[in-house]
């Protein structure tokens, strides 16, 4: 909702750009205070390379998708678009992660949730060649996130997750500033687009980052990434509220396979042959 309505006054990028820099100055700030100026300077040069392309693919890349895409769709569609992120974790997982299994369940969780991204993107009678363009950068940024989980996963092994946000926040404004500045606005933007960038950048970046790296840490990637459950009905739930937007029943019954596979491939949900199995076992 939030990318939305910043849409009004800043074109993708230079929209990204200030979210970032805004997402890295307040993890900047939080890290001075917890652990000194100094020593978080220190910290930074010492990362190495990789926690700052991190942000390339967790942030620059998949935000901008995001937020070019809710200029041609809803951002309920939006969302749903991108809410296979558990999904293409567990395909990624598999050929990246090798001690990976694929079970019955987890396959057709996959295919399920597949063909729910596919529905959602493909079906767009309205909105023509480009809706589904938008669409398809949405699921595309899903991707990104899924990659970025699994690298962040290895990543946060050997740095503290706050101080791997504020990296990545800072390889993704490195990334976005040129065509940031490009497409800046030539006048003031107006106090709610202004006002949602802040909110995107403290609340949905900076805020998000620490909390999602303490979930890497703590439950692992394939886990971690099923928060993605909670962004659909809430996106739709605002977008329809207050936005005014309307929902087709393709995207809700896209949305529903996308969750009944996540619910399979994730264990959530058994088949019923593995349920009776997991029973006489019992």
């Amino acid at each position: 909702m939030f990318i939305k309505v910043a849409g009004r006054d800043f074109q993708p990028a230079t929209m990204m750009l200030i979210r970032v820099l805004l997402a890295a100055g307040g993890l900047f700030a939080y890290l001075a205070w917890t652990e000194g100026a100094g020593a978080t300077l220190g910290r930074l040069r010492a990362a190495g390379f990789a926690p700052y392309a991190l942000g390339v693919v967790n942030a620059a890349i998949p935000f901008t998708l995001i937020a070019w895409g809710e200029r041609h769709i809803d951002s309920g569609v939006a969302a749903i678009a991108n809410s296979g992120v558990p999904i293409f974790v567990v395909l990624l997982a598999i050929p990246f992660m090798p001690g990976e299994r694929v079970s019955r369940g987890r396959l057709a969780g996959l295919v399920l949730g597949l063909v729910g991204v596919g529905l959602v993107v493909g079906f767009h009678p309205d909105g023509g060649w480009i809706a589904v363009a938008a669409a398809s950068a949405c699921a595309l940024a899903a991707v990104c996130y899924a990659t970025a989980t699994l690298w962040g996963q290895h990543l946060v092994a050997g740095l503290p997750g706050p101080l791997l946000a504020l990296t990545a926040t800072l390889g993704a404004s490195a990334a976005l500033l040129p065509l940031g500045l490009a497409q800046a606005p030539h006048e003031l933007p107006g106090w709610k687009p202004l006002g949602s960038v802040v909110v995107l950048a403290l609340g949905g970046t900076a805020l998000a980052q620490i909390l999602f790296y303490r979930l890497l840490v703590g439950f692992g990637s394939a886990r971690a990434a099923l928060v993605v459950y909670l962004l659909p009905p809430v996106a739709v739930a605002y977008g329809v509220v207050v936005l005014g937007e309307r929902l087709r029943p393709t995207a809700l019954v896209g949305l529903a396979l996308i969750l009944v596979g996540i619910a399979t491939g994730s264990g959530a949900v058994r088949l019923p042959g593995r349920a009776a199995a997991a029973a006489e076992t019992a």
